[in-house]
């Protein structure tokens, strides 16, 4: 199969009312790990490299990212290359500049530590550029913090600033801050599922949720139904890849051959993005709205809360969607 483009695989699932889950890869065992779990989800994924992997790996961006294509290339689901969180604007640059060469089809612009206006200038150029060059753009507005800048009240997108912002830079995809943080170990992140709901309502592009290690399976699910299109994954594969690793050399301590310890690791990240692809499965995800609960009864006059509002879940058969041909 050919190396797919990150904005057919989004546009696909915004049709479906479903998203698309987005691992970063450090090494090629994440890659391989990624793409065999995706395998077996029948799933389609985004393989992400960062900044921060491209500074582990000396900052050479072809080594890692022309792996991942190849990789790619042989899957037997679509599987595509972002770059994420890039916030040096020269290697952003670089990035844009060479990215189709290396199989990269989007890249994530991160200017957000900056004072707004600047962050919006700097999204807008290099937008443009990266649109230029046939790249899908993500950027983000609302800080995504450490492990408490994104619980502290102040640090949340607001939808009609999300507006403004997406309206004068252009971009394909917005990164929210909505209670989820990177780094997180656990998985006790609270997400405004309101606050997702009116992001999706005011912003015409798809919604991407970052520190998605952090938030439970449920909390992933109900925040896909609430709008969220894009679910970056990066923190949970490595506490996967070193528990299996810790693991198997406590077990075995006279072990040297790399070998063998990669090998349980490299499994213990593909088990972990079985187990995540299949919060959403396959098949396409619809939101049926439940009855509203009106104040003074059921004829009675006034709206519905959110704090009562309650949706159910349905997934689709396949008789309802056509599942498109792979490559398309």
């Amino acid at each position: 199969m050919t190396l797919a483009m990150t904005g057919e695989i989004v546009k696909q699932v915004v049709a479906t009312k479903r998203a698309v889950f987005a691992f970063n890869v450090i090494t090629l065992e994440h890659a391989e790990a990624v793409i065999a779990g995706a395998e077996r989800a029948d799933s389609d994924v985004l393989l992400q490299v960062s900044e921060r992997a491209i500074g582990f790996h000396q900052g050479k961006l072809a080594p890692l990212l022309r792996a991942c294509a190849s990789l790619a290339g042989q899957a037997c689901v679509r599987v595509a290359l972002h770059l994420d969180h890039f916030q040096d604007v020269a290697l952003a640059e670089q990035g844009i500049q060479a990215g189709k060469e290396l199989g990269v089809s989007s890249i994530m612009l991160d200017f957000a530590r900056y004072p707004h206006s600047e962050n919006v200038r700097l999204t807008r150029e290099l937008s443009m550029r990266a649109q230029a060059e046939g790249l899908w753009v993500e950027a983000e507005l609302g800080e995504i913090g450490g492990k408490d800048g994104a619980h502290a009240p102040g640090v949340r997108t607001d939808p009609s600033e999300a507006s403004d912002f997406v309206s004068q830079t252009g971009i394909d995809a917005l990164a929210v801050a909505v209670g989820s943080s990177h780094a997180m170990t656990s998985k006790d992140a609270e997400l405004d599922l309101s606050l997702i709901r009116q992001l999706a309502a005011a912003v015409p592009v798809p919604l991407v949720l970052h520190g998605s290690s952090g938030v439970s399976d449920a909390m992933i699910r109900a925040a896909i139904v609430a709008g969220i299109r894009k679910v970056n994954v990066g923190t949970a594969l490595n506490i996967a890849f070193t528990k299996a690793i810790r693991g198997f050399l406590a077990n075995n301590p006279e072990i040297s051959d790399p070998r063998t310890y990669l090998r349980e690791g490299r499994e213990a990240i593909s088990q972990t993005v079985v187990d995540l692809c299949g919060i959403v499965g396959t098949l396409p995800l619809a939101l049926i709205p439940a009855p509203p609960i009106i104040a003074g009864g059921p004829n009675g006059s006034g709206s519905s809360d959110d704090r009562t509002e309650s949706t159910t879940l349905r997934t689709f058969d396949r008789s309802d969607i056509a599942k498109p041909q792979r490559g398309a």
